[in-house]
């Protein structure tokens, strides 16, 4: 379930504007993504403008540029590795005894203008997005139902698919705001829909991600689903935690070491 936490983050010299302008021109361009910011809640991802910006450029003029920006996988820069699993490591025991060991952990940070619309969509990872500067509400839509994101859209997306989803105004209502201020911390579940619009600054924010055996179990179920599918069937979703997926993930993972034995 979601929930929100505290932290004391927000002074911290390696996210500090002219740290992430630097640390943005020295990752590689996959591990970069930006674009203008004033966006509606759905659209596809090939309809996102470009803002005509460097990405330096992009966040040292995050007050004036419009612009939305997300520096991903910030652990291969050993500084901001160490500051991601020194975090972590303080919430280990907390998070395993409630999604299992701790695996691949990764960090983002999202660099956003004024008024910025982060679309609908939704993440595979267990996430806790701290707020370091300005403000921002993220709406968080239940996570497995249907209703949100329909299976055939998790489906697609764990075969290779977008993660934006499809926005119907009349789903507003559903949703749940969560305000987010400096210090502040919400947990975000695997696969939560949600979108995220800006307050009236220059917004800046660490996400910190890992995966689980459960959260792979359910993305490989998914996968198995989609198979399914194609050949006429209406599968069942996978359950969500704690219920385990294993019996269709072990099945998808045969299937996928079958094909690659077979095809090389």
């Amino acid at each position: 379930m979601p929930h929100r936490m505290q932290h004391h983050l927000h002074d911290h010299p390696l996210l500090a504007l002219e740290a992430l302008a630097l640390l943005g021109e020295i990752l590689p361009d996959k591990s970069v993504e930006y674009n203008r910011g004033d966006l509606p809640i759905g659209i596809a991802p090939e309809d996102v403008p470009a803002n005509g910006l460097s990405i330096g450029d992009t966040i040292r003029r995050v007050d004036e540029s419009g612009s939305w920006a997300v520096l991903k996988n910030i652990e291969q820069v050993p500084e901001y590795r160490a500051l991601l699993l020194g975090l972590l490591g303080e919430l280990k025991p907390h998070i395993e005894a409630k999604t299992g060991e701790m695996l691949r952990p990764q960090g983002f940070i999202f660099i956003s203008s004024p008024a910025a619309v982060t679309p609908y969509h939704f993440d595979p990872e267990h996430n806790i997005l701290l707020q370091l500067r300005g403000s921002k509400v993220m709406t968080q839509f239940p996570a497995g139902d249907p209703r949100f994101a329909p299976d055939e859209t998790h489906e697609a997306y764990h075969t290779g698919g977008p993660r934006n989803l499809i926005w119907d105004d009349s789903m507003a209502e559903a949703g749940t705001e969560w305000p987010l201020f400096p210090g502040d911390a919400l947990f975000v579940p695997v696969m939560a829909p949600h979108f995220v619009k800006n307050g009236p600054e220059p917004s800046i924010s660490l996400s910190i991600t890992w995966r689980s055996d459960w959260s792979f179990a359910e993305a490989d179920a998914r996968a198995l689903n989609a198979m399914i599918r194609k050949i006429g069937f209406s599968p069942k979703a996978p359950g969500r935690y704690p219920v385990s997926n294993k019996g269709k993930a072990y099945t998808w993972r045969a299937l996928t070491k079958l094909k690659l034995a077979r095809y090389g």
